[in-house]
């Protein structure tokens, strides 16, 4: 079986990936931060010297909502910066023949409402509230395509997502992203029987979320054959909905029957972010999961086993 290193393999997109069945056909190897920490630039280049894996996945980092960018932007940039340099110069040093980067669609500048295409990141200023993950995200997707300009022969590549949400997600509010925290504050309003709910801003915000196990589907097809892939290119389903949307239909789910206020003077981010999905077109995949049932499913892990 040919040997796959999976980086972030105890978060979100990790779990996801690990729990599709198409992982099968690979020996993964996916060791905890207690087992290897990839801030440790020398502990890292060891171990891919030692276990020599076939192929690379990248979705460790340091991620969070609002909140929790805007909190410690230090952190945010200078962790992610540092695992990001650590993981691509330790597979350059290994010779790893095959590395799918999991980046952000938040590297993309911030007066850009839609038409998100790869060629528009660095064009104009970043989201503030996000800053400091965007740089390290895009410095990483930078030095995978400076490492392929030097050495044709890397199949390095990278993955931009929208938005992502689903099982094993991350539903504290302090650190969670807008899916997981409506579902936690919506059964929380359903259990203590509260009649109101607040959104932050108008809700009239756009966002575009994808279901991670879709993801984990783009990942698994992009190890296959890599070569077939451009060197940067968005995932996502190509389409988004409102935050008062996302309120709604989750509400549905969920079972709570209240009212939405709005707070005006709460940050609210981008007012749209909507990617091109016209290279992941030209590859042939889309995303399968409708919205609500990804809700559906998402609600149903956080009841089992998130709380």
């Amino acid at each position: 079986m040919a040997r796959l290193f999976l980086t972030g393999g105890q978060g979100m997109v990790g779990r996801n990936l690990r729990d599709h069945p198409g992982l099968s056909r690979w020996e993964v190897l996916a060791p905890a931060r207690t087992e290897l920490d990839l801030s440790d630039a020398r502990a890292l280049q060891d171990w891919l010297a030692r276990y020599r894996p076939d192929a690379v996945v990248h979705a460790a980092g340091l991620v969070g909502g609002i909140q929790a960018n805007m909190a410690e932007p230090v952190r945010y940039l200078a962790e992610n910066a540092r695992i990001g340099l650590n993981v691509i110069e330790a597979c350059r040093a290994a010779r790893v023949p095959v590395l799918i980067n999991l980046s952000s669609s938040c590297v993309y500048p911030r007066d850009l409402d839609d038409g998100l295409t790869e060629d528009r990141i660095l064009t104009g200023p970043l989201e503030p509230t996000n800053e400091g993950y965007a740089l390290a995200k895009i410095m990483a997707m930078r030095l995978i395509e400076y490492a392929t300009r030097e050495d044709p022969d890397l199949a390095w590549r990278t993955l931009i997502p929208c938005n992502l949400y689903g099982p094993h997600d991350k539903f504290d509010p302090r650190h969670s992203h807008l899916v997981p925290a409506i579902i936690h504050k919506l059964h929380q309003a359903k259990q203590a029987g509260e009649g109101t709910v607040e959104i932050w801003g108008d809700g009239e915000a756009r966002r575009e979320f994808m279901y991670a196990p879709d993801l984990a589907g783009a990942i698994l097809r992009a190890l296959d054959d890599p070569s077939a892939l451009p060197p940067v290119m968005n995932v996502g389903p190509g389409k988004d909905h409102s935050i008062n949307d996302y309120y709604r239909i989750a509400a549905e789910v969920i079972g709570w029957k209240g009212r939405f206020t709005h707070d005006l003077d709460r940050p609210v981010g981008m007012r749209r972010k909507l990617l091109d999905v016209a290279r992941q077109t030209a590859w042939g995949w889309a995303p399968q999961t409708p919205l609500r049932d990804g809700i559906a499913a998402t609600y149903a892990h956080y009841l089992k086993d998130a709380r």
